[in-house]
């Protein structure tokens, strides 16, 4: 309830008034069943900016800290994200990302959609990074299409560390429907799974024209954070 209440009465109206969004290609979303929409990441406002456009609900997987976070507005941040029914994924280990991938695949049971990031973090430069395996194998074993999206301006709004956004237009592009199915039983084979996620990826790319950098983007934000300890150390 409070779901609706958030996109169609309260954050949707402010947004669109704000942002003015422009949307491109939302005839590829489709209208009932499941499916992942898969998108670049790179500013905190993407949770909110690509949801309110959408006619339909989407469920997307949400880091573990941003239920977790301290004080008021950690409680805020945790309130919100679980009234709205986003699921909480801790990012910690193997273990940890198999449990994401059956929360994924509840929600695409149910016949929802489900949105990932699959750089699994946010970009520290507004580049687009390597994506993990993850998307590929709820795809192949949901047996669902893909349909890649591309925020296009969010990072110039809100990049990482700022809190309040700038006010200026975006864009969100969707692209059409990959479909995986000729590897339908294959999501436990690494080159497979390596081979979907990269086409995801360079759709996304395509649709953003970010420049790709193949590595993922969590190794790259902790050399940074290990260099600047190095600087003050």
């Amino acid at each position: 309830m409070l779901y609706y209440i958030l996109k169609y009465a309260v954050l949707g109206p402010l947004l669109r008034v704000l942002f003015r969004p422009r949307l491109e290609g939302l005839e590829h979303v489709p209208e009932e069943g499941a499916a992942i929409v898969a998108g670049n990441h790179l500013s905190f406002s993407d949770h909110f900016l690509m949801p309110v456009m959408l006619k339909r609900r989407i469920t997307f997987l949400a880091k573990q800290e941003y239920f977790t976070g301290p004080g008021i507005k950690g409680r805020l941040t945790a309130a919100f994200f679980r009234a709205v029914g986003q699921i909480p994924v801790d990012r910690s280990g193997k273990e940890a990302g198999k449990a994401a991938i059956r929360e994924g695949l509840g929600v695409l049971a149910r016949d929802e959609l489900l949105g990932i990031y699959p750089e699994g973090t946010r970009s520290p430069d507004g580049k687009l990074y390597k994506g993990k395996v993850g998307v590929a194998v709820m795809a192949i074993r949901g047996k669902v299409p893909v349909i890649p999206c591309a925020m296009v301006g969010t990072f110039e709004i809100q990049p990482p560390g700022q809190v309040v956004p700038k006010i200026r237009r975006v864009s969100i592009r969707f692209g059409e429907p990959l479909d995986f199915s000729r590897y339908e039983g294959m999501e436990d084979e690494k080159a497979i799974l390596r081979a979907v996620t990269d086409e995801i990826m360079y759709k996304v790319m395509e649709l953003s024209g970010q420049e790709y950098v193949d590595r993922y983007a969590a190794d790259v934000k902790a050399e940074e954070s290990r260099r600047f300890r190095g600087l003050i150390g």
